[in-house]
């Protein structure tokens, strides 16, 4: 589909950009010292800094990702939103407080309070640059799409364009801007996120019964490069495919034309009792030709509202115990993942005590909570309004508020832009301070001024971003939610075994932590490189061709590497004498 950017959402886009930069410039003449710029001097109200753990955690996959699986698979996407929002559960209950108590700069700190260990040190740093950058590629993929429909730029240009803007943000005040970005970015994507879903509730159902509404469409790629789209040679549309829009209802309960506006369990109730047109996708390559075919797949909103149906966890209503091992896996990992995460991990510290800190994360789960229910109205909405690309699912959202106006998708995609600026300078801020005050002054034991911290960590912000530019558009045909769910695995296999056993076993040794943590991140990154999805998804194979190819029964490593973290820890820490100095207390 190709879009026509208007002047309009230029504008809009712009002024975000603009406000975004503004502050930064503001708060970096504040930001000089080492602490400033790592953890905003921990000076961030509890209530600010809550609802900036909504705008950190929710990313490229939540608002793009998770809209885009949920029109295209129904209720399976929103197992996701289920899952990302469990995981608040463990910081909660388990990692807040504790983490507050003995950290200052990064998870490291806690990690290493009881030992002063170079090996734990080392490792932490290490699984917090390594999670960081393979949590970078989703939100860059998402950005890139943004860009396209927004502006008119290729993928590649938007993922620049996004790397420029945050690096900026980064390099200029660190911390303390990236968490007011962060506060705007969350508060104005659950406000504007709750105005379009009341827009879609006003604006109920209405039955499209044009033929090509259900038609099917192919790219066909000719050995020579040549592409057609539904027999037509490829329009000009930056290098994307020009297919309609679609998504549509083929029947409504009691065979009415439309329904008009609905409340919100009406609105699930009427889905459930009506014919939903999904889409199936079915690629083949024969004497060098290469067909996508996109066709319509009539479903019942029973089967679309239930999970296993259509596409992502299909194998959960069959007999495949791989598939359901993989499901699991995912659960597990989502679930462990999100006190995990660096960037947000390294959020408690940007408040002044363990109250501060338990706060936040209570105003952080209540703003995340109420926008994962209205992912639902928003993903159920895309997916019959009309309006879907079948080639990028990441843009179901943006594009459902352009069928409301031009000032609302320019809205909704600003608001979209900015929530990946405010994901990625969080993620760069954990990977720089993970490579100056983990690798460079507590591994290396290199010494360095507050002010050298800080231009260190402004120039390892820039060599970071540099490589999510990279990685942004190597990744760019993937779903971001779906990318996310493998940096969820690599975070909880490498970093929750350790901070758990940490908190709660006395017997824990520093070879077992540092042991614990490089098992979990290199079991956890082999099992996906060597996975069928990675086979067909990043490699190229065909599924036949994946499927014999992968070396790991499922996609998922979680399930496995996750207690393998936990093994490695509890046998190498009972193998090792435990040699641990006072605990020190932060704040």
């Amino acid at each position: 589909m190709i879009p026509q950017p208007s002047s309009l959402a230029v504008v809009v886009f712009l002024i975000f950009v603009a406000i975004t930069l503004g502050l930064s410039f503001y708060f970096g003449a504040k930001a000089k010292s080492a602490s400033a710029y790592f953890a905003a001097g921990g000076q961030i109200h509890w209530f600010v800094n809550g609802v900036a753990f909504a705008g950190d955690y929710l990313s490229a996959a939540s608002f793009l990702g998770i809209c885009g699986m949920l029109s295209r698979s129904g209720y399976d996407g929103f197992l996701y939103s289920i899952g990302f929002l469990a995981g608040w559960v463990v910081a909660l209950f388990v990692i807040a407080e504790p983490l507050k108590r003995l950290g200052k700069f990064t998870f490291a700190d806690a990690l290493n309070s009881q030992f002063q260990s170079r090996g734990i040190t080392f490792a932490a740093g290490v699984s917090a640059l390594v999670v960081s950058i393979f949590y970078l590629i989703p939100q860059m993929v998402g950005a890139g799409s943004l860009i396209y429909p927004l502006l008119g730029f290729p993928q590649w240009m938007g993922v620049i364009i996004v790397g420029v803007v945050v690096t900026l943000i980064v390099t200029t005040a660190g911390m303390v801007s990236t968490t007011y970005v962060q506060f705007i970015k969350g508060s104005l994507l659950v406000f504007f996120s709750g105005l379009l879903t009341v827009l879609i509730l006003m604006r109920g159902f209405t039955i499209d019964d044009r033929p090509e509404a259900t038609e099917p469409q192919t790219i066909v790629t000719l050995p020579d490069g040549k592409v057609l789209i539904n027999g037509w040679p490829k329009g000009l549309g930056a290098g994307e495919a020009d297919l309609r829009p679609v998504g549509s209802i083929s029947k409504l309960p009691g065979d009415v034309k439309s329904t008009g506006p609905l409340g919100p369990l009406a609105y699930l109730s009427t889905l459930q009792n009506s014919e939903i047109v999904l889409w199936t996708e079915k690629t083949e390559t024969v004497d060098g030709v290469k067909t996508t075919t996109y066709s319509p797949k009539p479903t019942m909103g029973a089967e679309v509202m239930v999970p296993g149906v259509h596409p992502i966890f299909k194998g959960l209503r069959g007999d495949s115990l791989t598939a359901k091992l993989d499901f699991i896996s995912l659960m597990l990992a989502l679930f462990a993942g999100t006190a995990s995460l660096p960037h947000i991990l390294i959020r408690y510290y940007t408040v002044k005590d363990q109250a501060a800190a338990r706060q936040s994360t209570v105003v952080g789960i209540g703003t995340i909570g109420t926008f994962y229910v209205l992912t639902l109205f928003l993903g159920f909405g895309a997916m019959t309004s009309g309006t879907m690309d079948l080639t990028d699912s990441n843009m179901a959202a943006p594009l459902l508020a352009k069928s409301f106006g031009d000032l609302l998708f320019a809205i909704i995609s600003a608001i979209a832009f900015t929530t990946v600026l405010g994901t990625v300078s969080g993620l760069i801020v954990a990977a720089s301070g993970a490579i100056v005050h983990d690798l460079i002054t507590g591994c290396m034991n290199v010494s360095l001024s507050d002010h050298q911290k800080v231009r260190v960590g402004k120039l390892s912000a820039l060599i970071v971003g540099a490589l999510s530019i990279v990685l942004g558009i190597l990744f760019q045909n993937m779903n971001a939610g779906f990318l996310v769910g493998w940096a969820f695995n690599v975070a909880a296999s490498a970093n929750l075994p350790a901070l758990i056993m940490i908190l709660f076993w006395k017997g824990t040794t520093k070879q077992g932590v540092t042991a614990a943590i490089f098992v979990g991140l290199f079991s956890s990154l082999g099992w996906i490189l060597l996975s069928q999805e990675t086979m067909q998804k990043v490699y190229g194979f065909s599924a036949a061709a994946a499927a014999e190819s992968a070396m790991v029964p499922f996609s998922q490593p979680g399930l496995v590497t996750i207690p393998l973290g936990f093994l490695t820890l509890i046998v190498v820490s009972l193998l090792t004498t435990r040699h641990e100095s006072p605990v020190k207390t932060q704040g």
